[in-house]
């Protein structure tokens, strides 16, 4: 396999455009197998994840429907930052001619992050448009009487919010089933075919999205890159890359499909010791952590009239106009 030459980190403005002239290219494809956690399994991670009312909850967290897996959807499903996909690596001590350096498995992951910095600033903006001047939730706005649409396309701010979180907490969620982060390498000689494990039991400490938004896209890339650990590894998959490559197949390389993702229980590495529970727990606690953050962002960035508060509490209510008084 010919290396790719090395190249350095994308911004998130430089890895948005490379995105949008894929989507463009991927509007006509057909649809293809599942490549992340199911549906339901995105669904119940997210569930346990929020403790928001059920209304709004199904509009986030519906395994068929929801704005959580609107990523696997086409033509997202084909964006591999969109999933954290081939982010893959093998230290030479486990294999001296793997044909991916460390930077440039970084650079795909510093991708997959970008994305979700872009969509936490997007829904900081939507939320704006849940209350009013004086704090007072706005019932056009916030009513799910009927169900969002997950199309991009500008509508209630309640449903803008949801689709602009649930399409930037989708890759996060992906990452640790798709990663090495949280699971262990059966038994045998670690390579290709059986990356190394790293068993860490805490959320990515480079996903800290709140923080990055306020940053400079270079001054966070530089940061991520500093805090990937060496033998990190998400499984190479035929979708495109950060910079519109789309492998042929992942000859050679750390596979998604037959070497890595712990989508569901039955994959290869997820039956082995505990991964398949241990990508779940981390991937439930990092949607808590996100949330949080999003909630911390909202209240720091609209303390006037507690219009923070009260777009939290519109978020949180299915029926906010009666539960979200203003004071």
């Amino acid at each position: 396999m010919k290396r790719p030459s090395t190249s350095p980190a994308p911004s998130a403005r430089a890895a948005a455009t490379l995105l949008a002239a894929a989507l463009a290219a991927l509007v006509v494809l057909p649809g293809g197998p599942a490549q992340a956690f199911t549906g339901d399994n995105h669904e119940d991670i997210t569930r346990g994840a929020l403790p928001w009312q059920p209304a709004t909850l199904a509009q986030m967290a519906d395994a068929r429907d929801g704005a959580i897996n609107a990523n696997d959807k086409r033509p997202y499903f084909d964006l591999g930052p969109l999933h954290c996909d081939n982010a893959d690596y093998l230290a030479p001590r486990h294999d001296p001619h793997y044909p991916r350096t460390r930077d440039e498995a970084t650079t795909e992951l510093i991708a997959c992050v970008g994305t979700s910095v872009a969509r936490f600033r997007n829904a900081v903006r939507a939320a704006d448009g849940l209350v009013d001047a004086d704090g007072r939730v706005r019932a056009d706005q916030t009513d799910l009487s009927a169900p969002c649409t997950w199309d991009e396309r500008p509508g209630p701010a309640k449903c803008d919010v949801l689709e602009q979180l649930g399409r930037g907490w989708h890759q996060l969620e992906d990452f640790y089933s798709h990663s090495n982060w949280a699971d262990e390498a059966a038994p045998g000689a670690v390579g290709v075919a059986n990356p190394p494990g790293l068993g860490r039991t805490g959320v990515a400490p480079f996903f800290d999205i709140r923080r990055y938004s306020g940053m400079k896209d270079a001054d966070w890339n530089r940061e991520v890159r500093a805090l990937v650990p060496e033998d990190l590894a998400t499984g190479c998959y035929p979708d495109f890359d950060s910079a519109g490559v789309k492998p042929a197949d992942c000859e050679g390389r750390v596979a998604h499909n037959r070497d890595l993702n712990k989508d569901t229980p039955a994959s290869a590495r997820a039956a082995t010791g505990d991964n398949f529970r241990h990508a779940t727990a981390g991937a439930t606690a990092e949607i808590t952590r996100q949330w949080n953050a999003f909630k911390d962002e909202l209240l720091s960035a609209h303390p006037e009239r507690g219009r923070g508060a009260q777009m939290v509490c519109a978020l949180v209510h299915d029926d906010p106009v009666a539960d979200c008084p203003a004071g």
